[in-house]
């Protein structure tokens, strides 16, 4: 038998980093970040223990990897959705879109994002990795297609504000509806109430829209 083949030796990993990454989130979902093992995880997955570590420094960063995943896929998902927008409007609704995308993550996935916000908020902070570049690039993508005229600036306003946002919604004890939230994030970037995917039978808040302008028109009171 001949030997594989670089190019399906590079399939065949990326293959088996999908699955414990798909494992992870499986597991932490639904048992909790504590309860989920390293062996739990390479079981779900099909994989040998100590694959995991080949590819992972630790539990902590294959969460991040494993949510940042989920993360991109969700967010291209929903900016992929038929019909693909098009038009004078097409990037507030893909703006719209990817807002959506993220706080219903927040909405039905919470015991995973509150744990991955908690890693987040500690002292390991953002763990560079594909998935996060790859969530990164998406959201400047959508940024550019917003109309922005400095992405370098308001990319990290928005990941900045979106974050806060599923914080927000997860908070132990207060936590505040996702409607309102969006309608907040909606006003701030003039996107009309009907864009992306309005929650089902959740009223409009009270308030107006203002009308769409670039990100960096749009900082709050003390940064312009």
């Amino acid at each position: 038998m001949s030997p594989r083949s670089a190019s399906v030796n590079e399939e065949l990993r990326r293959r088996s980093r999908e699955r414990l990454l798909q494992a992870t989130v499986e597991l932490v979902d639904e048992r909790g970040y504590e309860a989920t093992t390293l062996g739990n995880i390479a079981e779900r997955a099909g994989s040998a223990r100590g694959l995991i570590s080949y590819y992972f420094p630790g539990k902590r960063q294959l969460l991040q990897s494993a949510v940042h995943r989920l993360m991109h896929l969700s967010l291209a998902a929903g900016l992929e959705r038929e019909p693909y927008p098009d038009g004078p409007d097409a990037g507030r609704e893909l703006l719209a879109r990817a807002i959506d995308a993220i706080l219903g993550l927040a909405r039905d996935r919470p015991t995973l994002m509150r744990t991955h916000m908690a890693g987040i908020l500690t002292a390991e902070g953002f763990i560079q990795c594909p998935e996060q570049q790859r969530l990164a690039q998406l959201l400047r993508d959508t940024v550019v297609a917003y109309g922005s005229e400095d992405p370098d600036t308001d990319y990290p306003l928005l990941r900045a504000l979106l974050m806060g946002a599923v914080v927000a919604v997860l908070l132990p004890g207060a936590p505040m509806p996702v409607t309102r939230l969006r309608g907040e994030l909606f006003q701030r970037y003039g996107l009309d109430w009907e864009m992306g995917a309005p929650p089902d039978g959740e009223p409009k808040p009270s308030g107006g829209t203002t009308t769409g302008r670039p990100l960096s028109a749009l900082a709050t009171p003390g940064q312009q």
